[in-house]
């Protein structure tokens, strides 16, 4: 009687080549080993790992180059930095020393700006949360106070009489343009007559005047289209204001959006090709603002308040490698020491991870970890990567907009942040944080005891 095979169920496996796509061969990702110049291997034996380092010639040639593009298309411009893009100290005063303002949208963040020599009439304060503190002294040091609702409006009124003052303020305005969702949590809504009304309704009091017109569209916007569908709305508004009321501007703020060079995870073009230049974005609103009807030496101040599109690209992460593992699907898993509690954006964006030395192997689909005991903790899916070896760090890049701010003490205590200077220097401008950081406000009640 003859022997016959074991019967073995057939299984299916997907193939992953992971060296092509649609558009040709995968280029080969060369390893960065220094950033500005210095090399990360020196960073981390002093400063440890994770690390946020953040690049000062960046901050100033993209500020520099935002500044000069608006300039060429309206004579009266002035950049206010949105404190909460990234609040350190360091990082604020490099835009304060290029002459830019502040943009604040809480008490914390207007009394950072103060501390960094900000005078209160070069503060711009928005946001749906002003105390009243925060408000009237705002308003006895002339900040830019953009009001969000009636609420807000009734209130400044009170506080404006009380305190004998005759408060200029802006209001901030919410509007469809293009197909970016409206972001009408926010201000007045122009296209339903509400922001009219608004208007209407400050002159019957007759407690404060109107100086500006506040709007911001949304955040990472990339059609330029859009900032020049809005502003010719606004200067529809403000040609209404003048014509029927006798309203003369002080200022038009149209707030920040603009995009970095991060790559969202829904984009399939890399952001090298979709990201505006800073000239698109300021044809954009220059062509819109020359419909206003004022004379020369009526036209107000365009405000911008760019935040990402300013830093993004400044700052960079450096992580080490802590474990390699292959999941049950087939893929290979990297467990970085740096993870969501670090890099907030990771849910929207596809970060760059690069090697700092080179590597050996064939490339292949991965999926980065972070050191959270949390299912969540991905910094990244399907990045074609090499082997990576345990110890040897990576660059995660651009990091600079909201993670610093956005971070957070979970499992992990936040690492150090540095500076690279324009000549080479390198400064810690946040220390790495220790247990007391993390305790220093906790109180223990005595009948709980030791």
């Amino acid at each position: 009687m003859s022997s016959r095979p074991v019967y073995e169920t057939p299984s299916l496996q997907r193939h992953r080549s992971g060296t092509m796509n649609k558009m040709g061969g995968i280029p080969a990702l060369r390893p960065v080993s220094h950033i500005e110049g210095v090399d990360v291997e020196e960073l981390v034996e002093k400063y440890s790992s994770p690390l946020f380092v953040y690049s000062e010639r960046s901050i100033v040639d993209r500020y520099v180059q935002l500044r000069d593009q608006l300039e060429r298309r309206w004579p009266k411009v002035q950049l206010a930095w949105s404190y909460k893009t990234c609040y350190l100290d360091a990082i604020c005063r490099i835009y304060h020393r290029e002459g830019s303002w502040a943009e604040a949208v809480s008490d914390m963040e207007v009394e950072k700006a103060l501390r960094n020599g900000v005078p209160m009439d070069h503060i711009i304060f928005n946001g749906p949360h002003k105390t009243d503190p925060s408000l009237l002294a705002a308003l006895r040091g002339g900040a830019k106070v953009n009001l969000d609702n009636f609420d807000e409006m009734a209130r400044v009124e009170k506080l404006s009489e009380g305190a004998g003052l005759e408060a200029s303020v802006g209001l901030r305005l919410n509007l469809a343009a293009g197909s970016i969702p409206r972001w009408d949590r926010f201000g007045f809504n122009l296209d339903s007559g509400q922001a009219w009304d608004a208007v209407r309704r400050m002159l019957g009091a007759g407690k404060l005047r109107l100086a500006g017109l506040h709007c911001h569209l949304g955040t990472f916007i990339l059609d330029t289209a859009v900032y020049g569908e809005a502003t010719k709305k606004i200067v529809a508004f403000a040609n209404r204001l003048k014509k029927e009321l006798g309203i003369v501007l002080e200022y038009i703020d149209l707030g920040g959006g603009f995009a970095s060079k991060a790559r969202l995870k829904s984009s399939y073009l890399p952001p090298e090709e979709i990201t505006p230049s800073a000239s698109q974005y300021a044809e954009a609103i220059g062509d819109a603002l020359s419909e206003l009807d004022y004379s020369p030496d009526q036209l107000p101040m365009l405000f911008l308040e760019t935040g990402r599109g300013l830093i993004d690209e400044a700052g960079t992460l450096i992580a080490t490698v802590l474990a390699n593992k292959r999941l049950a699907d087939g893929r290979r898993a990297v467990v970085l020491d740096a993870g969501v509690n670090l890099l907030y954006t990771s849910t929207w964006y596809r970060h760059d991870v690069v090697p700092t030395a080179p590597t050996s192997g064939a490339p292949e689909p991965t999926i980065l970890f972070g050191p959270l005991c949390m299912n969540i903790d991905v910094v990244g899916e399907n990045l074609m990567l090499p082997p990576l070896e345990v110890g040897s760090r990576v660059l995660i890049r651009p990091v600079g907009a909201y993670n610093v701010t956005q971070s957070m003490q979970f499992i992990h205590l936040r690492p150090a942040v540095v500076l690279v200077g324009q000549n080479g220097q390198v400064g810690v401008i946040r220390r790495a944080e220790t247990l007391e950081d993390l305790t220093i406000g906790e109180q223990v009640p005595e009948w709980i005891g030791r």
